[in-house]
C-alpha cells in the first residue's frame, strides 16, 4: 500500500509538471550556478541533471558560473598574492591569468562534462568566445560615496554589451552555452566579470522567459524572518530602501531588477543547496524560492 501511495504522488507531480513543460517549452531561461550549487560531486550531479532534464523538455537552458573559492584556492597553490579591498577582489594581471584558467578551464570543462555525462549537449565558453561579452573596467564606489573615492579593482569588468550571436546557433544546434564570466576589452585584454552581472545582461540579450539566480539562502527574507514567495519589481525596490533586502542579497537582486528592466519577464532566487531547486521552482506550483516579476506593460494595466 505504501508502495502504491509513492507511485500515485509520483504521477501527481508529473502532472503538475505538464502545464509548465507545455509552458516554457522552447523559452531561454538563463541560470547562474555558483556559492554552495557548486560545492560537491553530488549537488553538481544535481544540477547536472537538472539542466540535462530541462533540455529533454525542450527548454533552452544557458548557464552562466562562478568560482571565486577555486580560483582562491589556485593563488594560494601558485604563491600568487592576492588582496580585498573593502570585501572585493582585486584582479591582477597574474591574477586574471589564473582567473581564465581556473574560470574559463578547470570549472568551466568540469560543469559542461556533467551535462554531457548526464545525457545534455553542452559547450563551454567565456565572453571572448564570439565577442559574446564586450566589457570595459569596473570602478567600485567606495564606502566613503563619492566619484573621488572609486574603488580601483585592477582588471575586475562591467558588461558593456552582450553579442549573442553565438548562443542563438548553439541554441539552434541543441547545445546548452556553459558561459564563464570573463569579458573581453577594447584592446582584447581581459576582464573578470561578477557573474550575476553577466547572467542578468545575458538573460535581457537573449529575451529570456526566466533568470535563476542560485545562492546559500532560501530566497529573499522578510522582516520576521519568513521567506517571501513573490514579489513585484516595485515592491523588490521598496524592500531594499526599507532594509529588508540588505548585505549580500542587495547586488544579487539589483541584478536581477536590472534583467526585469530589459525585457526578462521573472527573476527567481533560489537556494542552491537544495537538490533540483532549479525543477523544483519551474515546474510545481508552489515553487520554493522567490520569484520577481517584471512590471506590466503600460497598456495592460490601462
Amino acid at each position: 500500500m505504501a508502495e502504491m501511495r509513492e507511485y500515485l504522488q509520483k504521477t501527481r507531480t508529473l502532472i503538475e509538471a505538464l502545464p509548465y513543460i507545455r509552458e516554457f517549452s522552447g523559452k531561454t531561461v538563463v541560470i547562474k550556478y555558483g556559492g554552495a550549487a557548486m560545492v560537491g560531486e553530488e549537488r553538481m550531479s544535481s544540477f547536472a541533471e537538472s539542466i540535462v532534464l530541462l533540455q529533454y523538455v525542450g527548454i533552452r537552458p544557458v548557464v552562466v558560473h562562478g568560482g571565486g573559492p577555486q580560483i582562491d584556492r589556485m593563488l594560494e597553490k601558485l604563491s600568487i598574492p592576492f588582496q580585498r579591498k573593502e570585501g572585493l577582489r582585486v584582479t591582477s594581471p597574474d591574477a586574471m591569468e589564473v582567473v581564465e584558467m581556473v574560470l574559463g578551464g578547470t570549472v568551466n570543462k568540469q560543469i559542461v562534462a556533467l551535462i554531457n555525462l548526464y545525457g545534455g549537449k553542452a559547450v563551454g565558453l567565456t565572453g571572448k568566445d564570439g565577442e559574446l561579452i564586450r566589457a570595459r573596467k569596473y570602478f567600485a564606489p567606495s564606502p566613503k560615496g563619492g566619484d573621488t573615492d572609486l574603488l580601483d579593482l585592477g582588471l575586475v569588468g562591467d558588461v558593456v554589451e552582450v553579442r549573442p550571436g553565438v548562443l542563438h546557433a548553439m541554441e539552434r544546434s541543441g547545445f546548452v552555452p556553459v558561459i564563464a564570466p570573463i569579458g573581453l576589452g577594447a584592446e582584447g585584454e581581459a576582464y573578470n566579470i561578477n557573474g550575476d552581472t553577466v547572467a542578468a545582461e545575458v538573460a535581457a540579450a537573449l529575451s529570456a522567459e526566466k533568470l535563476i539566480l542560485l545562492t546559500d539562502v532560501p530566497g529573499v527574507i522578510d522582516a520576521r524572518g519568513e521567506l517571501i514567495s513573490t514579489m513585484t519589481a516595485a515592491e523588490t525596490a521598496a524592500a531594499i530602501q526599507d532594509g529588508t533586502i540588505s548585505g549580500g542579497m542587495i547586488p544579487k537582486v539589483a541584478c536581477g531588477l536590472t534583467a526585469l528592466g530589459k525585457g526578462v519577464r521573472k527573476v527567481h532566487i533560489l537556494d542552491g543547496r537544495v537538490p533540483h531547486s532549479v525543477l523544483l521552482e519551474i515546474f510545481t506550483d508552489a515553487g520554493i524560492g522567490t520569484e520577481i516579476t517584471a512590471p506590466e506593460p503600460e497598456e495592460e494595466r490601462e
